[in-house]
């Protein structure tokens, strides 16, 4: 590519809702063999969990201020108000070698490459490679997430409803655009789930594009760093079913936080978060608990009903002992009910 030497390269990391785009990225991060990293976090919701777990982690690769959270809705539909703004900041520090983008799960990553040709960066940045994290457990299911049950019956009662699942469009559109794929959470596959979730993924694949299978979002860095793909120059040829819309919209999908006061049992905590997907539309529950008596804060994240947690980092001085934690689903789920649910 002429010229893209003195561009700085961006990794897109995009990915459906748990898949582990966060805990990838947390493990670069942390792995990154003296790499000056910065990166751009795209909370769906009304607060950014995301940017906060990452900014845990914070090192010399990557210091909090390299950290940049735009949670003002999707970032493909508001690149010039926020992208823009957020890669001037990080382009005005010195020494930044490489700057990661995180998208939402529900991002269409085709209008965000697109714009790496606006005059503002085109000369500053460059797309060095899109990665796609997929929920390898889900798909051996024969799901892009972990609970698709309420959105098939909800499609099967709307008989005026022809086009595809809302949800595998977006993963459609996620994997149209790919440069990499990371199938994630291999460690819940046998040899037979193994196949089915490579298989799905191939089968939505429009071009030879590498898959790498890993546990925990633990990826070389180098493997995700460094690509040299220039993803702008090509995205014209990168199909997908978005192409003839103008815009689009997530009205399909709701968000929202439910404040969580010190609680005393966690497993009870971790268990009302599992029965949510069983009892609501919920596809992602994802945040922190204060829990009496421990100085470490407690990390939640769910897809569906699979549950992970552990204890983080200190609480600091000038916080509040106060959980939060962001609740994704359909949209018209019932926020009231799903809240007495969470709070027991």
């Amino acid at each position: 590519m002429n010229g893209s030497l003195a561009r700085v390269p961006c990794t897109i990391v995009t990915g459906f809702l748990g898949a582990g785009k966060t805990t990838m990225i947390r493990h670069v991060l942390a792995n990154a063999a003296g790499r000056k990293l910065a990166v751009i976090v795209n909370e769906f919701g009304d607060v950014g969990i995301d940017g906060e777990i990452l900014k845990a982690c914070g090192n010399q690769a990557c210091p909090e201020e390299n950290i940049v959270e735009l949670a003002n809705g999707c970032l493909c539909c508001t690149v010039a108000d926020e992208f823009i703004p957020a890669l001037d900041g990080i382009l005005s520090r010195d020494a930044v070698e490489h700057i990661v983008i995180e998208t939402s799960g529900l991002a269409l990553p085709k209008p965000l490459v697109q714009a790496f040709h606006w005059p503002a960066i085109k000369s500053r940045v460059t797309v060095d490679g899109v990665v796609v994290v997929v929920d390898g457990a889900a798909l051996a299911d024969g799901r892009v997430a972990a609970d698709l049950e309420a959105l098939a019956q909800q499609r099967a009662a709307d008989t005026a409803m022809i086009h595809d699942d809302p949800i595998e469009e977006v993963f459609e559109d996620q994997i149209a655009c790919a440069d990499l794929v990371v199938l994630n959470k291999r460690d819940l596959l046998d040899d037979a789930g193994m196949a089915k979730a490579r298989s799905a993924i191939a089968g939505v694949l429009p071009r030879s594009v590498k898959t790498i299978a890993v546990a925990d979002g633990k990826v070389d860095a180098s493997l995700l760093l460094g690509l040299g793909v220039g993803s702008e120059d090509d995205i014209a040829n990168r199909r997908t079913r978005h192409d003839a819309e103008e815009d689009h919209n997530h009205d399909d999908f709701d968000s929202f936080v439910v404040a969580l006061g010190e609680t005393a049992d966690p497993a009870a905590l971790v268990a009302r978060v599992a029965a949510l997907a069983e009892k609501f539309d919920v596809l992602r529950v994802k945040g922190f608990a204060a829990v009496a008596g421990k100085p470490l804060r407690l990390l939640v994240q769910a897809v569906g009903p699979r549950v992970t947690q552990h204890f983080e980092r200190p609480w600091r001085a000038s916080e509040a002992r106060e959980g939060r934690l962001v609740v994704i689903g359909l949209k018209g789920i019932d926020r009231a009910a799903v809240t007495q649910a969470l709070l027991g």
